[in-house]
Parts: structure tokens; C-alpha cells; sequence
């Protein structure tokens, strides 16, 4: 295999949801399209419980249904998310979101992040005009106008007239591409587990910034929530560390009771956060899209639906290019699909990091700032009846 040389339409670096996404958004076109993955292909294709779980709005979920994902999911793993509501410490005061009032539609629906991914891989294994390339890394890359190519570990190289970065945040392939871009470590894990509780959720999401953490709790089927909570490093680190019994105390007390009794009903999980954006969104015969343009907070469940709503973007421009017959990696094409992003994009971004300053502050003012910024927003309702509209796109 080492020496051989490949030629391709396009070369998608990463098989995430939103890589797998964009590869299944060109099969209307005739393009070759190769899929080049670090992880095995039995990973790829039994995805195992992550413990993410992702608040999809109205407009991802018709993406995913066009691309014959949506139908590929159980509906068992498919869980309303009727509201929302928003705690500050021990204040007893509570924001509250929901569903526009002429709306029937939920904010969304909470699907697990594996049942996405599983879904994708079964629509490209079907698909012929991708093909996967798994256990694979990249070791060089070249891109100017003429084309891209790539070197792997095992010595084959790929020639593509474009190349698409989609292998997270912390993206290999945008620093071979000489991109560079706004990484944020925060210094915080969040650590996720669905558990069992004794009090009902009526589907409805709680975000609870207290003093040195943040907790969400997400809806899932009756008496299950995903909990996910945030903390310093070093912290997340020693609680994982505990056994069933003491880490499950640990959620008690940290929930003051809040869902009652509980029991673990999955496995635990431990991801660093870390927010990226990138300086530049393509360069020549060249584009990112997903986390390896945009790491999002996931305070507001908003990185995925970006990604996946990116991604449409770019397949759309190259399929119109093709139905033209003009070049799909056109400077002015990609341009464009960079300039679409930033702009839809940078708002939320930097309204979440502003939003995570204020709630993670320790300090006085940032705890006055917090109580009176709920409390003002409560009372307007063109603010909460936005962000719900927001939500539920």
C-alpha cells in the first residue's frame, strides 16, 4: 500500500457525525469521495454510549431527515425537550423557556450522540460513491489552487481537487493546512452520566449555575436524566475516580436532592472542555467545517446544529457547482461558505463565552451580575420568547 496514489473529487479528514454528514449530503452527486478516519471501522460501525447526548433543533432534525438519518434512529431514542429552566445558585428564582406559545413543536429533541453516528455510518456503507478509509492518520498535506494532497501513515498518498477538515476541535489537519485559530482550554471537565431518579422531569431541561460548578440536566425517558456536571480539572478527575456508591452520593448532595434518590443507568464519562475558533473557515482547494471551525461551549447545545447546518451549506454550494459544471473547490464558492458561517455562527459563540464568564465568575459582582441579568430577563419577553424561537430552528 505504501507509494500507492489515489485520486478523489474530495477527501473528508474525519468520520464524526458531521463528516459523515457532509459526505452524505453529496450522494446526489456523481463526486468521488474518500472518508479518511483514525478510529478502526468496527468502532466506526458499532459507535459505543459516549454519554454526550445532543439537543437537536427543528432545522437538524431536517437535515437528518433528508439525508434518511432521522428514520434510521429508534424512536425510543428520541426525547422531547419541552422547556428549560435556569437556576443561580441558591436563589429561588427560575428563567423560563419554552416552546413558543403557537408552536406545538418541542425546543427540540435529545438524541444520543452514538445513535447519530450509527445512523450516518449505515447511510455512507450504502452509499457508493464514498469510500472509508479507517486506522488512518495524516502525516503531510500540501493545498494550493490546483488541488490538495495528502500523505497517511501508511504511506498512500490522496489527491483531491478539495479537502475537508472535520476531526474536532483540536483539528490535525487545520494545522497542516497552516490555519490557525482561538483555542480556549478552560481549565474545567464536564462529566456526564444518565442516571435514575425518584421526581419527575416533565421533559424539562435545568441548568444550575451554583458556586465552583455548573449542573444540567437533560429529559430522557420517564424517571432517566442525563447528568452533566461541570468542574475544575483536578475535581472532575478525583470524582470519576470514585467508586458506584460514593460517586453517586457525591450527585446527591451536589444536586441537594433536587431529582431525588438516584442510581447510575449508564456508564461515566469525562471530557476536558475546550472552545476553538478558527482564524480562517477554507484556504485554497481546502475548508474546515464542524469543530475543526467551530469548538462550541456546550452550555447551549448549539456546536453540533451549527456543524451540521455548516456542512449543508458546503455540500449545497458544491452541488450547485456541479449542476453548473463550474470547479467545486472555486475560491469564490468557498469564500462564500466561510463568510455564510461567520456570520450565522459568531453571534452565538461569543454571546456563549460572555454568557460562561459571567456564570462561572466567583466574584461579587458577577454574582449580583447574574441574579439581576436572570431577573431582567424574565421580565422581558421579547428576550426569552427569542431565544426559544432560537432553539427551536
Amino acid at each position: 500500500m505504501a507509494g500507492s496514489h489515489e485520486t478523489f473529487d474530495i477527501v473528508v479528514i474525519g468520520a464524526g457525525p458531521v463528516g459523515l454528514s457532509f459526505t452524505a449530503s453529496l450522494a446526489r452527486s456523481q463526486l468521488k469521495v474518500a472518508v479518511v478516519e483514525q478510529q478502526p471501522l468496527e468502532r466506526l460501525a458499532n459507535p459505543a454510549f459516549d454519554g454526550r447526548e445532543i439537543a437537536l433543533t427543528n432545522a437538524s432534525i431536517a437535515i437528518l431527515r433528508e439525508l434518511g438519518a432521522w428514520d434510521a434512529i429508534p424512536a425510543s431514542d428520541k426525547s422531547p425537550l419541552q422547556g428549560a429552566r435556569v437556576l443561580n445558585g441558591s436563589s429561588p428564582f427560575t428563567l423560563r423557556f419554552d416552546s413558543p406559545s403557537r408552536s406545538r413543536q418541542p425546543l427540540g429533541i435529545l438524541v444520543p450522540n452514538c445513535r447519530i453516528r450509527d445512523a450516518l455510518f449505515k447511510i455512507i456503507r450504502l452509499q457508493d460513491h464514498a469510500q472509508l478509509l479507517c486506522g488512518h492518520a495524516v502525516v503531510h498535506a500540501t493545498n494550493s489552487h490546483e488541488g490538495a494532497v495528502i500523505t497517511l501513515s501508511d504511506g498512500r498518498q490522496l489527491t483531491a481537487r478539495l479537502l475537508v477538515a472535520a476531526d474536532s476541535r483540536l483539528s490535525a489537519m487545520r494545522d497542516l493546512l497552516g490555519i490557525g485559530a482561538d483555542i480556549n482550554q478552560l481549565g474545567k471537565s464536564m462529566l456526564i452520566c444518565r442516571v435514575r431518579h425518584e421526581r419527575l422531569h416533565h421533559q424539562i431541561a435545568v441548568e444550575w449555575f451554583d458556586h465552583h460548578q455548573t449542573i444540567a440536566m437533560l429529559p430522557l425517558t420517564q424517571g432517566v436524566s442525563s447528568l452533566l456536571l461541570t468542574l475544575p480539572s483536578n475535581q472532575a478527575d478525583r470524582l470519576i475516580a470514585f467508586d458506584d456508591d460514593l460517586f453517586l452520593k457525591e450527585l446527591t448532595d451536589r444536586c441537594r436532592g433536587r431529582l431525588g434518590k438516584m442510581s447510575l443507568a449508564s456508564t461515566r464519562h469525562s471530557y476536558a472542555l475546550v472552545t476553538t475558533w478558527a482564524h480562517k473557515f477554507c484556504a485554497p482547494s481546502a475548508a474546515l467545517v464542524g469543530d475543526a471551525a467551530i469548538g462550541m461551549h456546550p452550555v447551549t447545545a448549539h456546536g453540533f446544529n451549527i456543524g451540521l447546518s455548516g456542512q449543508k451549506q458546503l455540500a449545497n454550494g458544491i452541488l450547485t457547482a456541479c449542476r453548473d459544471r463550474r470547479d467545486i473547490a472555486d475560491p469564490d464558492l468557498l469564500h462564500k461558505y466561510e463568510s455564510c458561517l461567520r456570520l450565522s455562527a459568531a453571534p452565538i459563540y461569543h454571546a456563549t463565552n460572555i454568557l460562561i464568564g459571567l456564570y462561572s465568575g466567583e466574584y461579587p459582582a458577577a454574582r449580583v451580575a447574574r441574579h439581576v441579568g436572570l431577573r431582567f430577563a424574565q421580565y422581558l419577553p421579547f428576550v426569552r420568547h427569542g431565544i426559544s424561537a432560537m432553539l427551536t430552528r
